[in-house]
């Protein structure tokens, strides 16, 4: 089998030695005589697995040890609504920083719960192509006690590259370029991380915690179980079966992590990545970057063609070149590379080498 370069937002690409070293341990894992599938989470090989994933997780994200860390299910999706049933209330509320279409979803979940979610800046007048500077004074509202934000915009293809406030209430949904770079984790009350970009195959979602936010949970009555910040805490992820496989995949990942040489590592390639394509786009009028140049994504590219009859055509002979998912979201649009970590140099490349040859042809 020849693997394409794969540049799919979610399920992304995993690093190909991470599926390479899973193979055997679907079969038998450790001395259980058994696959990783197919053990207890309550055995003693499992409890060292997720015990070995939060350390190499604080480890390599300089999680303080105070705050608390959850490998929960259901997405960010169900995320939008757990951090604001936890958090928000009329009193205490959540303020928005409505980037795009995922940071609406979360705006909209707040507002079926009846909470005051007060939108602190709303990117709609520019078709989200920028991004609020973090001293924009509204981000900082008086009686907003939390700040939702989220960190990269896998759709438009924006990111934020400091934290939009000077607030440790921040409340992060980083689905999309969490262990991309480093994160300073003690400016968050919440980060919330769907598995499926950088961390491993779809099915976790990684919470952490701090301890401001904990508190707040434990303050509310009457949460679901399945949804309640500190009962998950208090059962360590294990209030119901959590994705044994997926967790034990993400332990792999981040191992992987480490033998590049860690975050500041990875973020250098990401950045070198991003750089290089970047450029090409910029360097001819054929193509149209979409995304003001301070919130340009080193995730998610995002561009159209001057001449945008030609993008079905770009996508589909970039497939015959073994070159996939490079089709923008069907909301927007356009054309889009995801270059998380997993994603090779090499096939950034390869892009490129296709792009300047279309240009060559059609231009």
């Amino acid at each position: 089998m020849t693997r394409v370069h794969n540049f799919s937002a979610g399920p992304a690409g995993l690093p190909e030695a991470v599926i390479q070293e899973l193979g055997p341990h679907l079969i038998e894992f450790s001395d259980a005589g058994a696959g990783i599938m197919e053990i207890s989470h309550r055995s003693k090989q499992f409890d060292e697995v997720i015990q070995s994933t939060e350390a190499s997780l604080r480890r390599l994200l300089a999680i303080p040890d105070d705050y608390e860390v959850l490998f929960l299910q259901g997405g960010a999706s169900l995320q939008f609504t757990m951090a604001a049933m936890n958090l928000g209330s009329t009193l205490d509320p959540i303020g928005y920083i409505l980037s795009g279409h995922w940071a609406n979803r979360a705006h909209i979940e707040a507002t079926r719960l009846g909470q005051s979610a007060p939108i602190l800046w709303d990117g709609k007048s520019s078709d989200y192509q920028t991004l609020p500077d973090a001293n924009t004074p509204e981000l900082s509202r008086v009686g907003t006690r939390w700040v939702h934000y989220t960190s990269n915009n896998t759709i438009y293809g924006s990111q934020f590259h400091e934290p939009p406030s000077d607030s440790n209430q921040l409340v992060a949904d980083m689905s999309s370029d969490i262990a991309s770079r480093p994160i300073d984790i003690a400016r968050h009350a919440v980060i919330y991380a769907g598995a499926q970009k950088n961390l491993g195959p779809s099915g976790v979602t990684l919470v952490i915690l701090s301890p401001d936010a904990i508190a707040a949970s434990r303050a509310k009555s009457g949460l679901p179980s399945m949804l309640n910040y500190a009962l998950q805490t208090d059962k360590k992820s294990m209030f119901n079966t959590p994705n044994t496989f997926g967790i034990f995949a993400l332990s792999l990942v981040l191992n992987w992590i480490e033998t590049q040489g860690g975050i500041s590592e990875i973020a250098k390639r990401n950045r070198f990545k991003a750089s290089k394509l970047y450029a090409e786009l910029d360097a001819s009028a054929f193509w149209r970057p979409q995304i003001e140049t301070k919130a340009r994504s080193l995730m998610n590219v995002t561009w159209r063609i001057a001449d945008e009859a030609l993008e079905s055509t770009f996508v589909k002979e970039s497939q015959i070149q073994g070159l996939v998912g490079l089709k923008g979201h069907r909301s927007v649009g356009g054309l889009r590379a995801s270059i998380y970590n997993a994603c090779p140099a090499e096939s950034v490349d390869a892009l490129i080498s296709f792009m300047k040859s279309f240009e060559k042809r059609y231009g």
